[in-house]
């Protein structure tokens, strides 16, 4: 086995490592410095986009605002417009009411007024007998002692037998005279209560007992889906007073009625109903989906009862 020696120089690969050190630390500082530059414009896009971003979205959101707005203002002047026409159109309308109402109340004034007259003087000739009575009769019975007081035309020597035959005569006159007034006025009070009979209505004349019409409406639903059922029961409230009203609601109420299928279709019901339907401002969609429901659903009814 040989052995060889050999001096390397390792200079140069030195030199050449230095070298390379030296640019890899420049590569280094470079991609920091260019890491840093990309983090930096990344942050400033990205604060850019956001700015931009909330600067968009609160211009829309402006725009919106002011869009609603604009709209609401429109919406606005035009209810306006329309309470200012109602307003206009219901001034009109109380004008003529007003003079409707002076009219009409001058007219019933008037029929009012000549009511009243000639209702005073049906009560003065309804009391005429009695003031008649009162004039005519009253003084003279006030002043019987005068009235039947006797004067004698006579000597003193023939007054007493004088005095009592006139006084006597006297007595007899003002008899018939106050059977003759007592008489005239039993019978003008018994004319009077004849004519009072025939103007007035008598109490005996009613029947003690009477049957009275009065319509009521029945009408039951149902107001949920479990099948629980409402009832409602209308009276007419423009005759009877509350009590009435309370003692019928009870009364059927408690009369518990069974509801029944007709055989055939009320054509009263209809054409109430399509009259009603008719003649309601709804829109002409909603009319014809009532209509098309009313005619497909059975209702029930309860036949006229009276209790």
């Amino acid at each position: 086995m040989a052995y060889i020696d050999c001096v390397v120089d390792t200079n140069p690969m030195a030199n050449e490592i230095s070298k390379v050190s030296r640019t890899v630390t420049g590569t280094t500082a470079a991609v920091v410095a260019m890491r840093a530059a990309v983090i930096k414009a990344e942050n400033e896009g990205a604060e850019h986009v956001c700015q931009n971003v909330n600067k968009g979205f609160y211009t829309l959101i402006r725009s919106q605002i002011s869009q609603k707005i604009a709209k609401l203002r429109s919406e606005v002047d035009s209810h306006i417009m329309k309470l200012n026409q109602h307003r206009k159109q219901l001034l009109a309308i109380k004008g003529r009411m007003e003079k409707d109402y002076a009219m009409i109340s001058s007219r019933y004034y008037k029929i009012f007024s000549s009511l009243n007259k000639l209702l005073d003087q049906r009560i003065y000739e309804l009391d005429r007998p009695a003031i008649d009575f009162a004039v005519r009769d009253v003084n003279t019975f006030a002043n019987r002692t005068r009235h039947l007081s006797a004067t004698i035309p006579v000597s003193q020597q023939e007054s007493v037998s004088v005095s009592q035959k006139i006084l006597a005569s006297n007595i007899k006159y003002r008899g018939v005279r106050l059977i003759e007034s007592m008489t005239n006025f039993l019978n003008d009070v018994e004319d009077q209560r004849v004519l009072t009979d025939r103007i007035l209505l008598s109490s005996s004349q009613e029947e003690p007992e009477a049957a009275f019409v009065i319509p009521v409406v029945i009408a039951e639903s149902s107001s949920d889906k479990f099948g629980n059922r409402q009832e409602n029961i209308y009276v007419n409230t423009s005759c009877i007073g509350k009590p009435v009203q309370n003692m019928i609601t009870n009364v059927i109420g408690n009369a518990g009625f069974e509801w029944q299928t007709p055989s055939e279709a009320d054509a009263d019901v209809n054409n109430e109903f399509f009259r009603y339907l008719s003649d309601s401002d709804i829109p002409q969609r909603v009319k014809d989906m009532m209509a098309s429901m009313f005619r497909e659903n059975n209702y029930q009814t309860i036949k006229s009862v009276q209790l």
